[in-house]
């Protein structure tokens, strides 16, 4: 239950709240997402005191809040209010970088890349760049 949230999330949290989200957004949670999503947390940085136990149920929360009418809504509460704006580019560029590990970007993968640019109030030329790395870098 989304009442069940590890809180206060720590801005990890966030970033891992984020990455899962743009996996199960098409509701179809590949392999290659999953597999991207857990390298990202083992060697980023910003990862390197981050307790990955909290990673089920940080998605687990994702996943209730999935279900819930304005929960896409209540997650980017939660991550606005837990992480620090200066974060805001990186959590866009580890969704893009998901959206893309499986080598396609399905309808619902490029909604919610869009919303996450407007909640996040990424720039659009800042957008753009994040957006042709991570493409440069999932190319097959």
């Amino acid at each position: 239950m989304a009442q069940d949230i590890p809180t206060p999330l720590t801005p990890q949290d966030s970033l891992v709240a984020v990455m899962v989200a743009i996996s199960a957004s098409d509701e179809n949670i590949r392999t290659a997402e999953l597999v991207k999503i857990q390298t990202t947390v083992n060697n980023l940085p910003v990862f390197a005191d981050y307790d990955i136990d909290r990673m089920k149920t940080v998605s687990q929360t994702v996943f209730d809040l999935f279900e819930q009418e304005d929960g896409l809504a209540a997650l980017f509460g939660l991550v606005r209010d837990s992480l620090p704006e200066r974060l805001f580019e990186t959590a866009y560029a580890l969704a893009c970088d998901v959206a893309a590990a499986d080598g396609s970007l399905a309808e619902p993968e490029l909604r919610l890349l869009e919303e996450i640019r407007y909640e996040l109030n990424i720039d659009r030329l800042h957008a753009a760049a994040i957006e042709r790395g991570s493409r440069a870098r999932h190319m097959i």
